[in-house]
């Protein structure tokens, strides 16, 4: 198994959505209290946890959590993917020698911007399913699952519908790829140069990529946020003309650190999706290795 090549070709792909979707499954709670943050929710997040508990119970932390594994079934999937490989080839032309920061920069950058045009119609489909409680009663959408929305999403906006906000869900991407891939790599050498093997270097990567990662992405997640969440103005207008007027209405109605709303509860949840994610992602491959896969 481990000479056949369509196995060697397909493994990054699906060890990279299996990782991403057992992590998911961990952190959805935070994902929902963030996204709440985001849409202008007080009280911290704990506070937001409580509110939503009561008002909805506990498993409406869980909303949306269809479409959030169909993200990672799609965008992880091809982001860690499409990375490994490009990896692996700047790796041969690099007579195989560690690659130099802004490579592997380059391939973050290249592998978050594919992924994210793959996973865009569930990444919309989750905030809008995240989101619905908190727009006035006669507003909600009321999806009852992931293909629910879909298909209203399609029939209501257009097959184009699913890709609102795909501009500013890329360069977010590209940053916080940018910011994951490349740091972890950069650490895990560092780590292991510093005399650090096995699982320490590992969760050391992977916890340092979890900060880069959130720092490079929250503004442009929170643009993605708003721009997929908004809905038209009682004259029919909607908000926003794009990502960039919507960036730059933020900035000058409310303040650069605006972008940074939420930051804890972002960090919080990207951070250990990122670790779970690239542990999860290293145990497959030691174990398949094992197993002679």
């Amino acid at each position: 198994m481990a000479d056949n090549k369509v196995w060697q070709a397909v493994k990054p792909y699906l060890n990279g959505g299996a990782s991403g979707m057992m992590a998911t499954c961990i952190i959805q709670p935070i994902d929902m209290v963030k996204v709440r943050l985001q849409l202008g929710a007080t009280g911290g997040p704990l506070g937001v946890a409580k509110d939503i508990i009561a008002k909805d119970g506990f498993g409406s932390l869980y909303k949306g959590l269809s479409a959030g594994l169909l993200r990672q079934a799609t965008y992880t999937t091809a982001r860690l993917g499409i990375f490994q490989q490009i990896t692996d080839m700047a790796k041969k032309a690099n007579d195989g020698k560690n690659l130099p920061l802004w490579q592997k920069a380059a391939c973050g950058l290249t592998a978050g911007g594919l992924g994210a045009l793959v996973g865009n119609p569930a990444d919309l489909t989750l905030i809008r399913m995240q989101a619905d409680n908190t727009l006035p009663a006669e507003q909600r959408r009321n999806y009852k699952n992931v293909v629910d929305a879909m298909t209203r999403i399609v029939k209501e906006d257009g097959v184009g519908g699913l890709f609102r906000g795909g501009g500013p869900t890329v360069v977010r991407a590209m940053s916080l790829n940018m910011g994951m891939l490349a740091s972890n790599d950069q650490a895990k050498e560092m780590l292991q140069a510093a005399g650090f093997q096995g699982q320490t270097a590992v969760l050391g990567g992977a916890m340092i990529a979890g900060f880069f990662a959130s720092a490079c992405s929250l503004p442009f997640d929170f643009v993605k946020t708003r721009m997929q969440k908004m809905t038209a103005n009682p004259d029919g207008t909607m908000p926003y003309k794009g990502p960039i007027d919507c960036a730059m209405q933020t900035l000058k109605k409310e303040g650069p650190l605006t972008f940074y709303t939420g930051f804890p509860t972002y960090l919080i949840r990207i951070g250990p999706h990122v670790v779970f994610t690239l542990m999860f992602l290293d145990a497959l491959n030691v174990y398949q290795k094992k197993a002679g896969l």
